[in-house]
């Protein structure tokens, strides 16, 4: 969506520059791209004047543009001379569509370029530069140079498709005032036509029709405007109906009238029925689409595009005008049959205020009357007036709820009031009635989008809803700890959709797949009830391309039902191929389901835990596979991939699978790995102990980690079996110091790694 600040302005009582409009916008949803604020022309005297060395018809002139520092610019206008006041162009200045710059013409330096009426957009003549009153101070602009806006237009917010939309909303941001459009001057001229609608996806068809135009070119306003936005004037019927289309957000069609035979049908198009464009193109049409069709035949497939038969030139005196509110269904599915997107099918597809036609068809003709003449010759209307009767039930409290930011009913009500809402207190709970420009308010959590958003997300940092936030963030420390293990670990971090497959799920789990209605493809037709499906996708597909050797790990929200709150983190490992790459000091060995094993031990963080291996899950080998218990808790699974899993997934290599289905059951990582850098180097002990044969070294230097939270790395270096049912684990710790540490302070610290291990494990300090 494009337009200009003066536009901008039509609806808007503002101080704003363009730079806090594009900020203030961005902020509230709409995202500006781009501001488009291009060089003006300005007046200059030629000062000097002399022929080209290398040109029979170019000059070589010297202009003062008032900023004190002659320009030269090379020119072949018969008309330059000195003492001329004309429009130059300096560089930076976009003529006809081009930036102008500063280059050589035929080895003579041109700093700008002198301009022709044509070139400026004022006039026809072409024949030399521009011939300005010798009292135009120079340096002035000659004409305005519009700021233009780009924005993306989300689809749940037709409203900003119009200029007068975008302005409300501003208002209600407080970026100024909004001024309401003045009534239009209305028309009840009966017509000699009617207009018979046939089918219930249009409820609402108007015409008018005016004879005795002078179809010219558009007023400088209108035109100047829509060629800022990329839009080719043409004259003053066509210019108006697109004009309205930007400035209203109602889309409008004209026709020539002395080409329209008889009534006005709307009607869907019969099976096989052939349709010109207007571009010339040929469509054939089903009974899917709808059209606005005489006597003769079509006229325009409705919303979408109008037809070649009756389309207006600059020839037509007798016009009629079309405003119609069209079902957004019917329009969208014809246009994406057809391959067309117009402005009025883009309008249409997100619906369009339907209470508007009537002002819009108004002003339409009044805007055709002034600037090409005529007159009413008849209108007509059929159909019914749409009048949206949204009726929300609104509980100011749940704004608290939803969000957890404190903001008084008095507050509500205004920001409500600022964006056209009627809102009426009936003791405790409102009613809010939408203004019928925002087609896609319709519950209550609508209401509460919109006033976060115009309240600001950036003052909600702080907001907790029912304790929500404390827990979220404990939850996302909880996640950023184990996600920092893992990578420790040598895993990579996996991330798939939110969305999974059916059939997939069904192989894997008997857990039940939440269906999605309206899935983005087939093979995405589930809110995904556990992350393994896309883990052995993204397995699949490395494994295709040669990359066979994996460690990769997913942890995000999987879903138990399609309720509120029906959702849970879960977490999946897989490791597959050879446990390291090929190496000159000795062979590596393919993964295997003690590998899997080791990464759950390590999350548990010398937690004491028990493994069963009864009951195997769907996806796993029979024989290869355990259950972390914690009591009757299982608070993980690990194993090989089932050899009929692995081939459904085409699968060759060997898979260990690791799966904590509820991320939250494991113990709180410790904060070793989120460190805070200081200025003190950090400083390495090594420690052995011995210990029984069978106790697992994991948990022996986990154990030794959490003797101080100054310790941020644990490595074994050394691991041998001492007979007699014992073995020595040697591993090396790493101190970050927040402050200086003395020999009795590391040697204090010493001791506490070798009491906490000596107390929480089956281990003695190794004394030689």
């Amino acid at each position: 969506m494009k337009w200009t600040y003066d536009w901008l302005k039509d609806y808007l009582t503002t101080t704003a520059s363009p730079d806090v409009i594009s900020e203030t916008l961005t902020r509230i949803g709409l995202e500006v791209e781009d501001v488009d604020a291009p060089v003006a022309p300005v007046a200059a005297r030629i000062v000097e004047c002399r022929a080209h060395e290398n040109s029979d018809h170019l000059h070589v002139l010297m202009v003062d543009d008032g900023s004190g520092t002659p320009r030269q610019v090379v020119c072949g206008a018969p008309n330059a001379r000195v003492g001329l006041v004309s429009a130059l162009a300096r560089p930076g200045c976009k003529i006809g569509g081009n930036e102008i710059k500063s280059g050589k013409l035929r080895g003579v330096l041109s700093d700008g370029m002198m301009c022709s009426a044509r070139e400026l957009g004022i006039g026809d003549d072409h024949d030399g530069i521009i011939e300005l009153p010798d009292s135009t101070v120079l340096g002035m602009p000659v004409v305005d140079a519009p700021v233009v806006f780009d924005a993306g237009i989300t689809p749940n917010r037709p409203d900003y498709l119009s200029v007068m939309g975008i302005a409300r909303d501003l208002a209600a941001a407080g970026a100024g005032t909004f001024r309401a459009p003045s009534a239009p001057h209305q028309f009840q001229v009966k017509s000699d036509r009617h207009v018979d609608i046939q089918t219930p996806t249009c409820p609402t068809y108007r015409f008018c029709e005016i004879h005795g135009i002078k179809n010219v070119k558009s007023p400088r306003l209108i035109a100047s405007r829509l060629a800022a936005i990329g839009i080719n004037p043409k004259n003053v019927a066509v210019d108006t109906t697109n004009y309205i289309c930007y400035d209203m957000g109602q889309p409008m069609h004209c026709f020539d009238a002395d080409l329209v035979r008889g009534n006005i049908v709307v009607r869907m198009a019969r099976p096989g029925e052939e349709f010109t464009d207007l571009f010339g193109n040929n469509h054939t049409l089903t009974d899917a689409d709808m059209v606005i069709a005489d006597d003769a035949g079509i006229l325009a497939v409705a919303g979408v595009i109008g037809g070649a038969r009756a389309m207006t030139g600059d020839d037509t005196t007798n016009i009629i005008l079309e405003s119609a509110y069209f079902d957004p269904v019917s329009v969208r599915k014809t246009a994406k049959r057809m391959g067309l997107s117009t402005d009025a099918s883009y309008r249409y597809e997100r619906g369009i205020d339907p209470t508007i036609n009537g002002a819009a068809l108004a002003r339409a003709a009044n805007m055709i009357m002034d600037a090409a003449g005529g007159e009413i010759v008849g209108s007509g209307f059929a159909g019914k007036m749409v009048t949206p009767n949204v009726k929300i039930e609104y509980n100011p409290a749940l704004l608290r709820k939803k969000t957890g930011i404190d903001m008084d009913p008095q507050t509500q009500k205004q920001i409500l009031s600022a964006l056209d809402f009627v809102v009426r207190d009936d003791g405790g709970v409102w009613t809010i009635y939408p203004t019928t420009a925002r087609v896609d308010i319709q519950i209550p959590e609508n209401i509460v989008a919109e006033l976060v958003r115009l309240y600001g997300y950036d003052q909600i940092a702080g907001a907790t809803a029912h304790g929500a936030a404390p827990m979220a963030a404990a939850a996302q420390e909880l996640n950023l700890g184990v996600k920092r293990q893992l990578v420790a670990r040598g895993l990579s971090e996996c991330v798939s959709f939110g969305f999974g497959n059916a059939a997939a799920e069904a192989l894997l789990s008997e857990k039940a797949s939440v269906m999605v209605a309206n899935p983005i493809t087939a093979d995405l037709n589930t809110a995904r009830n556990g992350l393994l499906g896309n883990m052995l996708n993204a397995i699949a597909n490395n494994e295709k391309r040669g990359y066979g050797d994996l460690n990769l790990f997913e942890l995000g929200t999987v879903f138990d039902g399609d309720m509120p709150g029906d959702q849970h983190t879960q977490l999946v490992i897989a490791r597959t191929g050879m446990t390291a790459p090929r190496h000159w000091l000795g062979r590596s060995r393919v993964v295997d389901v003690f590998d899997a094993k080791a990464d759950v031990i390590a999350l548990m963080q010398g937690q004491k835990v028990t493994v069963v291996t009864d009951n195997p899950s769907k996806w796993a080998h029979p024989f290869r596979w355990g259950a972390v218990m914690q009591g009757n808790k299982k608070i993980a699974e690990f194993g090989q991939l089932h050899p009929n899993i692995a081939r459904a997934w085409k699968i060759k290599n060997p898979v260990m699978i690791t799966i904590v289905d509820d991320v939250a059951a494991l113990p709180k990582t410790r904060r070793r790995g989120n460190v805070t850098l200081t200025d003190f180097q950090p400083i390495t002990r090594d420690f052995a102990f011995i210990t029984d044969a069978d106790f697992p070294a994991a948990t022996l230097v986990a154990t030794a980690a959490a003797a101080d939270n100054r310790i941020i790395d644990t490595v074994i270096f050394d691991a041998f079996d001492m007979g007699d049912g014992k073995k020595s684990i040697a591993f090396t710790i790493t101190i970050m110091p927040r402050e200086n540490m003395s020999d009795a302070d590391l040697q204090q610290l010493q001791s506490a790694v070798i009491d906490r291990v000596e107390s929480k494990c089956p281990a003695r300090i190794r004394d030689k």
